[in-house]
């Protein structure tokens, strides 16, 4: 295979451990430089007489388009695409290329990992263990904290794409029941429900949904107020679907039966987030690890390298732009 072009990774760290094999993306290219990261004063001279570059979370934004010439490509190493402008890169000529459907699996058995640990309360049992409750306990076991069964139960979704699909079928291998509600923005359909409908039937509700305008804020303090006291709000997809403050207020006051996030509004956090405070009951976050099982790592890699050798070969392919 002829390779062509000079590629540059600006942030390989937040794909690749160590434990990860590049050869299929080396292999499309007479040049690829690799950066751990980016700082964004660091962007436009690394990109210089670079054709085609490769990001994570690294900005393109129109500056860096406009300053960096020779560039012909960009390969987003994730699905979401917000770190690029898309705008500017049509007006400059500049393809634009994703990663799709990559962590499904991952991303599914995390959704039902943290479903499962909230319906088990297995968050609060383990603080008991290490407290040393179950050891002053005079029965065999302890019972201190709710455990709930999800067969019977009924999980909304919002978001049936194919991750939606593969957790709604682990949760029907629980026995549970799946219900779709109506995303704003997008065509009605017969099995979606509207949210205010949604909401008061579900034992666990679920996001799956991506980011925009209209999702913005999908979930605020009156949608947690239709769901019934004891459920459950999981968010493996986004920050910002979810009014944070919201959230934490209603876990403070009760009115719903926890949640978990694997997602938050800033990554990392740094500037503080209303549900870092210590004193949220019932609440489970995981720093968006969701997506990052070695296997699907890996098939970033592969489609990384699909996109390159289709946009060479005259064929672009998951091009966004």
């Amino acid at each position: 295979m002829r390779k062509t072009g000079h590629a540059v990774f600006l942030d390989y760290r937040s794909l690749d451990l160590g434990d990860l094999d590049m050869t299929p993306l080396r292999d499309q290219f007479a040049e690829l430089v690799m950066h751990e990261q980016s700082a964004p004063e660091q962007i436009i001279e690394r990109l210089q007489g670079a054709s085609v570059v490769i990001s994570n979370k690294a900005v393109i934004d129109s500056a860096v388009l406009a300053a960096c010439p020779d560039l012909k490509l960009v390969l987003v190493a994730a699905t979401g695409t917000n770190n690029v402008d898309l705008d500017a890169a049509r007006a400059h000529g500049v393809a634009v290329c994703n990663c799709q459907g990559y962590g499904t699996p991952s991303v599914a058995q995390h959704t039902l990992t943290l479903l499962l640990a909230l319906a088990t309360s297995l968050p609060d049992y383990q603080r008991d263990i290490q407290a040393g409750e179950w050891q002053k306990s005079p029965m065999f076991c302890l019972l201190d904290h709710p455990i709930i069964e999800l067969e019977g139960k009924t999980l909304g979704m919002l978001g049936h794409g194919e991750l939606g699909g593969a957790v709604a079928r682990l949760a029907e291998a629980f026995g549970m029941r799946v219900l779709y509600g109506q995303l704003p923005g997008r065509p009605s359909r017969e099995d979606r429900m509207p949210l205010d409908e949604l909401l008061p039937q579900v034992d666990a509700l679920t996001l799956h949904c991506p980011l925009t305008e209209q999702t913005r804020n999908l979930i605020t303090s009156r949608e947690l107020n239709l769901l019934k006291p004891g459920a459950f709000v999981i968010n493996t997809a986004r920050g910002g679907l979810i009014d944070e403050q919201a959230l934490a207020d209603a876990l403070r006051a009760g009115t719903i039966g926890g949640a978990a996030t694997d997602v938050l509004t800033q990554e990392p956090p740094k500037d503080g987030n209303p549900l870092l405070a210590g004193d949220i009951p019932r609440l489970i976050i995981t720093p968006h690890s969701a997506w990052g099982s070695r296997e699907a790592r890996q098939r970033i890699v592969g489609q990384l390298a699909e996109n390159a050798a289709a946009f060479m070969a005259g064929t672009p392919k998951r091009k966004v732009n």
